[in-house]
């Protein structure tokens, strides 16, 4: 499994809002993929995957409220992967998206 930097997943900007979200997401070569997204902030994500994912892979991720985003593999370790978007959700957007995930529970 590939390792970014660790530093990284621990210099976030933003805290993460923990959520119990499943996600359709495409990966690098546009096959589906299906993961559970366990946070996510306005600039990233931390979502469960059970095969490999190497750092640097793009993704889309479907998310209701703000539809696909564009995110980057960080981090990949023991079926978790950690993703940073390629735009930071609006402050309106992301809490109108928080309220539907946490819903959701």
């Amino acid at each position: 499994m590939a390792m970014g930097n660790a530093a990284y997943a621990d210099s976030r900007v933003a805290p993460r809002d923990e959520v119990h979200y499943r996600a359709r997401a495409f990966g690098p070569d546009a096959r589906a993929l299906s993961l559970l997204v366990v946070n996510i902030s306005a600039q990233g994500l931390m979502a469960r995957y059970d095969h490999d994912l190497p750092v640097g892979a793009r993704l889309r991720v479907t998310l209701p409220v703000v539809g696909v985003v564009v995110a980057e593999v960080r981090w990949s370790h023991l079926g978790r992967i950690g993703c940073e978007l390629d735009s930071a959700i609006g402050v309106a957007e992301y809490y109108e998206l928080l309220s539907v995930l946490v819903k959701g529970r």
